[in-house]
């Protein structure tokens, strides 16, 4: 694809972002990006952080429905992924090289426009992942958006939905039957 594809891409947006926080077996956030009409998606176990160059574990999962990206609820227990979900941020993103290259090759480069998480990002599968275990990082960019290692992380300064504005916690507490 052309630089001119992508300049106009990079203007309207290519696709939606969700991260969503998940309370199953273990915490952790599910990172999805929308890619040829489904969500792309890798789970995040300690979630995204806004410090350039952290590294955090990206395991790719299975490809979700676009309808997902706006999920939030609880998954009934014995269920795959039981447990409180909320939107903890979406937005647009935007590819900086070409989306089914960069996958294929374990490098895949973008911006992101979001509520929480914005500007450059890079998704890099780790060497292990040669034996096809899924295994990729998920990095900040150097930009104007990175936050300085001393400052709070952002899954722990910004916790709520930015749908509903709850927390994981209140959630899980308003699906708990009464009794």
């Amino acid at each position: 694809m052309g630089l001119e594809k992508y300049r106009e891409r990079r203007a309207s947006g290519f696709g939606a972002f969700v991260v969503q926080k998940h309370a199953a077996r273990r915490l952790h956030y599910d990172f999805r990006l929308e890619v040829g009409g489904v969500l792309k998606s890798w789970a995040v176990p300690k979630g995204p952080s806004l410090v350039a160059g952290r590294r955090r574990l990206a395991v790719q999962t299975a490809d979700h429905a676009i309808e997902y990206a706006s999920f939030e609820g609880v998954i009934p227990k014995g269920q795959y992924g039981g447990g409180a979900v909320i939107v903890w941020d979406h937005g647009r993103w935007t590819p900086l090289c070409d989306v089914e290259q960069g996958l294929a090759s374990g490098k895949l480069e973008f911006e992101l426009r979001g509520e929480k998480l914005r500007g450059r990002w890079h998704l890099v599968r780790t060497g292990a992942a040669r034996d096809d275990d899924g295994r990729w990082l998920l990095i900040k960019g150097r930009d104007e958006q990175a936050r300085d290692a001393d400052e709070p992380e952002v899954t722990q300064a910004q916790p709520h939905s930015v749908l509903s504005g709850r927390d994981i916690d209140g959630l899980a507490q308003l699906a708990a039957p009464v009794g």
